[in-house]
């Protein structure tokens, strides 16, 4: 049988890798900083995730649910 170069086995939908990352950000409030498709930067801690969003907790100024395709890249502070 020729080799056509392709797997017979298909990549997972879904691994659940940011879901464990993102509890593991929440157990250990780890600050935060999402970076919007729309430029705006967002700081704080995540308390809250599901699906489609996330909710962030910030020092003086009000908590945001920010949806998840809204992000374009999340990253821990230090």
């Amino acid at each position: 049988m020729p080799h056509t170069g392709k797997s017979s086995v298909k990549a997972p939908e879904q691994t659940f890798e940011e879901a464990k990352y993102l509890k593991q950000l929440i157990e250990k409030q780890t600050p935060v900083r999402l970076k919007l498709s729309n430029d705006e930067v967002i700081d704080g801690i995540i308390e809250y995730f599901d699906q489609r969003f996330i909710r962030v907790t910030r020092e003086g100024a009000p908590n945001l649910f920010v949806f998840k395709h809204d992000i374009k890249y999340l990253s821990e502070r230090t």
